[in-house]
Order: C-alpha cells, then structure tokens, then sequence
C-alpha cells in the first residue's frame, strides 16, 4: 500500500513520521478486512490520526482526549477523559482499533490505562500505541553523563504544558511497556519506528561490540542466578539491545486483545 504524504499536514502535537508509522501498522493489522471498524484514538489532539486512517481504512472514529480544544476535525465529537482518574468512557468489548500515540509518557498510572484499552478493545482488537524510544544510544549516552533521557528533562513544578515535552512525566521504558501489555491480556503483534536516528547509528558503530559483549553476560546472570528470565518474556529482554532499540527514535508496538 502506498503512503502519500500530502494526505497529513505535520502539526504541533506530533510529528508526520510517527503518525505515518502508526498509519501503516494500522493498514497492516486490518489489510483484510472489508467492514467497517471502530476506531478509538486516545489522545487524539487535532483528529489528524483519525483521519489519515480514515483515508485508507473504513472507520467509524471515536475521540478521547482530556480536552475538545485540539480538534480540528470538522463534526469530530471529543470524550473528555482524565487518564489519570477517569476510566474510559466506554463500555466493553467496543472498538477493532485503538490508538495510543505519545500519550502514555504523559500519564501517571499506565498500567490502569492499558487495562481500561484492554476492556473497550473486542476480543482479536488492536492497539497501537508509540511514545519516545528512551533507549537508544542518544539517548542512553544522555542519561549516563546529565541524568535524563532523551525528550524527558527537568520539569517544571506547577507550570506543565500537558501536550508538550514539559508534560512527559514518564519515561516509559521498552520492556516495561511490554510487559504492562501482556499483563492486560495482549500478544505482542509487532514493533517498528518512525526513524532510525542517524546519531544513534553512528554511535551504533563505536558500540556495537561492548553492548552486545556486556548485554551477554547480563542476560545469561539474570537467567542462571536469579531467574528472572522466562519463556515469556525472553525475546523482550534480548529486543532490549536489539538494531531497532538502539537506533529507533521513536518505538511504536502494535498487540492484539487475546
């Protein structure tokens, strides 16, 4: 299927390359389907992931976002929902596709959201969501020198714009977003990126052979001395210093409601 950029105009809420990246794992995930699907975006701020989807598959669209003020889809109603207090408000079993972009590093209790996602999402449904890949390189050569992650510096006390960098509250790590998924009942159905980091890349060339020395060793104590490591989640722990997660910057994982 081909993507035509001019169908999106990049806004200040994301970036065109994660919304494209999402676009594609939705196309993918409902490539064979002729009916019309429930499309939930969470965090859908001005609808333009509503309606790129849209553009390819067919969709009855559903927006939920902590304000109606982003929207700018013309006759797109908003749910307005606090993530952070608020269930969804929905009933279960509702939507095919849910869609989680740059939203769960802004929200305090994760967990409970991705179990509320789980509870609308019908049995054999999708999400999809992608937040700011704090592991690559940069990003770990940034938090060894100054402390933070790439994208999640100093916070302001009292003065947090929700929607922007000053509102990433947390820095969600690969393999606990993994894990926080299949805790709520998904099967991981892939893991892709907006795009590879060229700075990454580079310090990927004069990496490359200590992390995969020293991931090693730390994979063989964690699973010998304290048996941390199971047939379960396994393939996470080595995805850890996996091509994509040293050089993604931004990760974007698609699972299935079991």
């Amino acid at each position: 299927m081909k993507i035509h950029h001019k169908q999106i105009e990049t806004g200040g809420l994301s970036t065109e390359k994660i919304l494209l990246a999402v676009y594609r794992e939705a196309c993918r995930c409902f490539a064979s389907s002729s009916e019309s699907i429930n499309h939930l975006d969470v965090g859908a701020g001005n609808g333009e992931l509503i309606k790129l989807i849209g553009s390819q598959v067919s969709t009855n669209p559903y927006a939920c976002d902590y304000t109606e003020g982003l929207m700018e889809l013309d006759g797109q109603s908003v749910d307005i929902c606090d993530l952070n207090n608020q269930k969804l408000p929905y009933d279960d079993n509702t939507f095919d596709l849910v869609t989680f972009t740059e939203v769960i590093e802004h929200i305090e209790n994760h967990r409970f959201t991705l179990s509320e996602i789980a509870r609308v999402l019908k049995p054999g449904g999708f999400v999809i969501l992608s937040t700011p890949n704090i592991l690559n390189l940069k990003s770990r050569i940034r938090f060894l020198f100054c402390g933070f992650w790439n994208l999640f510096g100093p916070l302001k006390v009292g003065d947090r714009k929700l929607e922007s960098t000053g509102g990433h509250i947390n820095p969600m790590h690969y393999f606990l977003m993994v894990h926080s998924l299949l805790e709520s009942g998904f099967e991981i159905e892939d893991e892709t990126c907006d795009k590879i980091q060229s700075s990454s890349l580079f310090l990927l060339i004069l990496f490359f052979l200590p992390v995969k020395i020293f991931s090693f060793f730390h994979f063989i104590k964690e699973k010998k001395k304290y048996h941390s490591i199971d047939s379960r989640n396994e393939k996470f722990v080595k995805n850890m210093n996996s091509f994509l997660l040293l050089t993604a910057r931004t990760i974007i994982v698609s699972a299935r409601k079991i």
